[in-house]
């Protein structure tokens, strides 16, 4: 049943379509400029919750196109990651590979233990149904579902009972500040609403990664600041996220940015010591 979940999720990113994003010039925080490639941790490091390693994709439209070349980064459990880059640089097809939407050429990669890259449908179905919370630029709730069943629908597929996913989901809208809007169908909510709504139903199955495309992109400048601090604090909370944004104060409320083009990572940028 958990598939059902997973393959609305599939239908509403492909409705959602690929940021578009561009890079500048980089302020002078810690930059590697040697391909941006983070390893598997180190003893005494945490562990990673994605890992790619030596990812290629290649498509085929009349000529061969190749949208990444032998990409490899990981993600530390409970790291804070945004990707920028401009349009075509392969970002949208990272993206797609590290949520299970998609499958490399070649290389492999692993979420939360397991391997996406060589999962069946079904298989990837079930990672993106549990270890995978997705937050969308367009929110993407059921139309006709309240905020609470739409927090709640996750569990549904994952065979929670109705008690049961109905406390979890109080509890998030609650935790987002919605406590007084459980049952206000998306229509009846604000931007900033709906996306606090989005993000309560991507953690409704506790999952290892958070990947959010272009989260405040349609909200306004003081709600997007509201919906950072949300993501703020989750990452304290000991969450893994992997952002994805065109907008460089965004980027910047994460740990590190990954700078994507032509396929290749070109710069892993550190932003702790610059906090």
């Amino acid at each position: 049943m958990v598939g059902a979940w997973a393959v609305s999720t599939l239908l509403c990113y492909d409705r959602c379509g690929a940021a578009k994003l561009d890079t500048h010039s980089y302020p002078s925080h810690s930059v590697s400029e040697t391909a941006g490639v983070d390893g598997p941790t180190e003893t005494g490091q945490p562990e990673a919750t994605v890992v790619v390693d030596t990812v290629s994709k290649h498509y085929t439209v009349g000529n061969r196109v190749t949208a990444l070349d032998a990409v490899s980064l990981s993600l530390a459990e409970g790291s804070y990651t945004a990707i920028m880059g401009p349009s075509g640089s392969g970002k949208s097809t990272l993206l797609n590979l590290i949520g299970g939407l998609d499958t490399p050429s070649s290389g492999t990669v692993t979420v939360d233990g397991q391997q996406v890259s060589s999962a069946d449908e079904d298989e990837r179905a079930a990672i993106r149904g549990t270890a995978i919370g997705f937050v969308f630029q367009t929110f993407n709730l059921m139309p006709r579902l309240t905020a609470i069943e739409n927090v709640a629908l996750p569990l549904v597929f994952d065979g929670w009972a109705e008690a049961n996913r109905r406390e979890r989901a109080a509890g998030l809208l609650a935790d987002v500040g919605l406590a007084d809007r459980t049952d206000h169908l998306p229509a009846e909510l604000s931007g900033g609403q709906r996306q606090r709504v989005a993000i309560a139903r991507a953690l409704a199955p506790d999952p290892a990664l958070i990947l959010a495309d272009e989260p405040t992109g349609n909200v306004d400048t003081d709600t997007g600041g509201d919906i950072l601090d949300i993501f703020d604090e989750l990452h304290a909370a000991g969450n893994t996220l992997l952002v994805v944004t065109h907008e460089r104060h965004v980027a910047e409320r994460a740990d590190r940015i990954i700078h994507v083009e032509d396929g290749t990572v070109r710069a892993t940028e550190s932003l702790t010591g610059a906090k």
